[in-house]
């Protein structure tokens, strides 16, 4: 099979913010208890944090986490963990049946994604509760000192503000499922007033509105309009959710799921657009796609987990090799919507459907999905190319053409990565890249994750079962980049000058 890419020095999709390699943590399942967070493992540190998971975090470069939730924030008091622990409630959490027992809050998070390497993007309860415990948590996190909120922070043991500067206004506010869910029109008008108060707080902050849930809740499209028609003057993005399985066991449409991926973040481009038109705005709302990732493995497990226990082993999914090439298609489709997605969080970090998995007082280690994510981070930092593609396609149910590649560039000051996946699982792909503009470049390292079955999975004993090398098949002639893409295969070619 052969294919033709373009990328021009003069097609450019935008600059990558760092952020649209964010993760999440959620109080939910292990991932914060047992995988965070677990004091007397072999790995904690002074703090109780597992040394192992935050180095494998900081391998995948994660700037920002978003915290704590999720379903979970719904129904969070934020000041249940804040102070000494041992005067710290046990709760009845309701998101997810369990029993959470606070010993680990904002208080412990910030200081978690500080030696993490990374920031935190906190989320706010307007489910259960509204703007005045918001705008007192911004306070607690922000303000340097002299007043009620920061003084508490302070008595705490913190002397300097948290200072974070990422906030999202409730989570999920369309669903039945959330605690407190909402009409468009309810939820716009409290996250407006909420964020009309947490900006007079600190008015450095940015603001994420919720979004629809997903592309195929039945209100999608007119809940992000009406959203945003309260919120537009107050918020700076809304956001996207969105998890994919393969639950037909067909390969083709599961690999072709990034396109609908790409649809959902072009149709809510064009709702902020139109409200911005509406309004006769100047101001842009960019979009955040604060949960996504493939979720599905583990649904029939955990209908078997004891309701009221503490930290279950909860959304475990076990990730395979075709998890990890739909990881990688979504990923370039992020890296192709640049200008707009300016944040995304993979959903979740450790543990719960996460790139890492821990065993409660034993290893841990990288699943999947964890290379095509930590390649992107690595090397997908710059400006995104608009890619031009000829390549032959397929067919899937309700959608007439696939390409068989999906592809995007980064180029940075003296270097150009390309990032390629082969969706075919019976060809090889004679790949012919033209790179219009840039001269003098050479091959530095072709990265590949391929020649594995579909199911094949890494585990604690077999860790390093699906892992990237460094053997593909690239070379430059002039200003063509000459490549071999191998059946069903992650590409990561990177060229320096």
């Amino acid at each position: 099979m052969k294919a033709a890419l373009r990328f021009s020095k003069n097609a450019v999709v935008g600059e990558v913010d760092k952020r649209v390699f964010g993760s999440f943590i959620e109080h939910l399942g292990r991932a914060v208890y047992g995988g965070i967070y677990e004091p007397g493992h072999p790995e904690a540190d002074d703090q109780g944090f597992r040394k192992d998971v935050i180095d494998l975090v900081k391998k995948l470069g994660v700037p920002i986490v978003r915290y704590p939730g999720g379903n979970f924030v719904s129904g969070y008091n934020w000041e249940d963990g804040i102070g000494p622990k041992e005067d710290r409630p046990r709760r009845l959490e309701l998101a997810w049946n369990a029993i959470e027992t606070n010993e680990v809050g904002i208080d412990e998070f910030q200081e978690w994604a500080k030696r993490a390497g990374s920031e935190v993007m906190m989320a706010v309860n307007l489910g259960t509760r509204g703007p005045d415990e918001a705008r007192h948590l911004v306070e607690y996190c922000n303000f340097p000192g002299g007043t009620y909120y920061s003084d508490l922070r302070r008595k705490n043991g913190f002397e300097e503000p948290f200072g974070i500067k990422t906030w999202c206004l409730g989570n999920e506010m369309d669903g039945p499922w959330q605690m407190g869910a909402k009409t468009a029109d309810e939820y716009g008008r409290i996250a407006a007033e909420t964020a009309k108060v947490m900006k007079w707080v600190d008015p450095s902050i940015e603001l994420v509105a919720c979004g629809s849930s997903s592309l195929d809740m039945p209100t999608f499209g007119t809940w992000e309009a009406t959203v945003l028609e309260h919120t537009y003057n107050y918020v700076d993005y809304i956001s996207l959710h969105s998890y994919y399985g393969n639950r037909q066991d067909d390969l083709g449409l599961f690999l072709s799921r990034s396109l609908d991926f790409g649809d959902f973040i072009e149709s809510v481009i064009s709702i902020c657009d139109s409200v911005k038109a509406k309004k006769h705005s100047k101001k842009t709302v960019n979009l955040s796609f604060d949960e996504w990732n493939v979720w599905y493995h583990s649904n029939e497990q955990d209908k078997k987990i004891e309701p009221w226990t503490i930290a279950p082993p909860q959304l475990e999914d076990v990730y395979n090799f075709e998890d990890a090439l739909l990881v990688g298609c979504l990923l370039i489709t992020l890296l192709k919507h640049a200008d707009r997605v300016k944040m995304a969080c993979m959903a979740q970090l450790v543990n719960v459907i996460a790139p890492i998995m821990t065993e409660n007082g034993g290893r841990a280690w990288a699943q999947t999905i964890f290379y095509p994510f930590m390649h992107a981070s690595m090397y997908g930092r710059g400006t995104a190319l608009k890619p031009s593609v000829s390549c032959d396609s397929y067919a899937v149910k309700g959608r007439a053409e696939v390409p068989y590649l999906e592809s995007v560039a980064v180029a940075g000051e003296d270097t150009i990565t390309v990032f390629a996946v082969n969706r075919s699982a019976d060809e090889a792909m004679e790949l012919e890249t033209v790179l219009a503009g840039f001269e003098g470049y050479t091959v530095e390292e072709h990265l590949t994750l391929d020649g594995h079955g579909i199911k094949d999975v890494n585990t604690a004993d077999d860790p390093c079962n699906v892992i990237p090398k460094a053997d593909g098949e690239s070379v430059m002639d002039g200003d063509v980049l000459k490549s071999v893409l191998r059946p069903l295969s992650w590409n990561v070619i990177r060229l320096k000058k």
